[in-house]
């Protein structure tokens, strides 16, 4: 009988909703990792109409998953509780965040992991693409992926924005912890932890409603429990695909944020949720 296979080192949480031509381009780019630990994707769908699943599913099997956990359709935007879910359903003890919209360069997850160490989490950065190249992504006349060579030429054509980020520097260099109490400009669409500490301050607040504030929360709570940050500045980096941005005036995430930083408050204003079910959703 053989043995069970190890869990794996970093578990990646995909955030999506009902945009499933951007999703396949991002799991394309994070199956094709070069020099990473183990590594699963969790596909953490917040409440999608089914044609997200279906197109998904519907790519040639590949050998690493990923694995769906997913909210009932038209439930309502709620990033922080399906965060909550997709990392329930995750199997690694390094939860490394990134949305829908994020194309991950080939070496992302092993410049993650060489930034990773215990008591510290890592805020990553993003690249915005211009609007022309990421219409060639998403119709496929450029491979999602590869080689941050491959992309920062695309910055002298004013198609990157900041290219010369994706240019790696040493993990280990003391300018990374210089910030470790600061929260400000730390977003999941490219955020690393350990799974102990996300599960030790109650993960994320499911109050949250929309996107907005709720990853600055998680970070302001983490970081009263102790865990540092380290800048992943020149050293992990995704590309974002380009798209309108909401307007974003005053909400009740707002008024959330402002009592949660007004006191000294660690866990979530709620349990985190249990774990969902995951599917296998076959991706390659």
């Amino acid at each position: 009988m053989e043995s069970p296979a190890p869990p794996p080192a970093v578990s990646v949480v995909v955030t999506t909703y009902n945009w499933p031509e951007a999703l396949a381009v991002a799991l394309r780019a994070l199956l094709r990792q070069h020099c990473a630990p183990a590594y699963e994707i969790i596909v953490a769908d917040d409440g999608s109409e089914p044609s997200t699943a279906a197109a998904v599913g519907a790519r040639a099997p590949g050998a690493r998953g990923p694995r769906r956990a997913g909210r009932p359709a038209r439930a309502g935007v709620r990033p922080a509780a399906v965060r909550n879910l997709g990392i329930a359903a995750a199997r690694g003890a390094y939860i490394v965040c990134i949305d829908q919209d994020c194309m991950a360069p080939a070496d992302f997850l092993a410049r993650h992991r060489a930034l990773a160490e215990a008591g510290h989490f890592v805020t990553g950065r993003r690249s915005w693409m211009g609007r022309w190249l990421t219409r060639q992504v998403l119709a496929g006349r450029l491979a999602a992926g590869g080689a941050w060579g491959k992309w920062i030429g695309w910055g002298a054509l004013g198609q990157i924005t900041g290219p010369f980020e994706l240019v790696p520097l040493p993990a280990r260099a003391a300018w990374r912890d210089r910030q470790a109490g600061e929260w400000r400009r730390a977003q999941t669409c490219n955020l690393a932890f350990w799974r102990a500490d996300w599960a030790r301050i109650g993960g994320f607040d499911e109050r949250y409603r929309g996107h907005g504030l709720e990853d600055s929360d998680f970070v302001v709570r983490l970081l009263r429990a102790g865990v540092r940050r380290r800048d992943g500045r020149y050293g992990s980096i995704v590309l974002h695909l380009n798209h309108p941005r909401p307007q974003r005036g005053e909400s009740p995430n707002t008024a959330l944020f402002a009592e949660m930083m007004a006191g000294s408050r660690v866990q979530a204003g709620h349990p985190a949720s249990p774990p969902g079910e995951a599917s296998a959703l076959p991706i390659a």
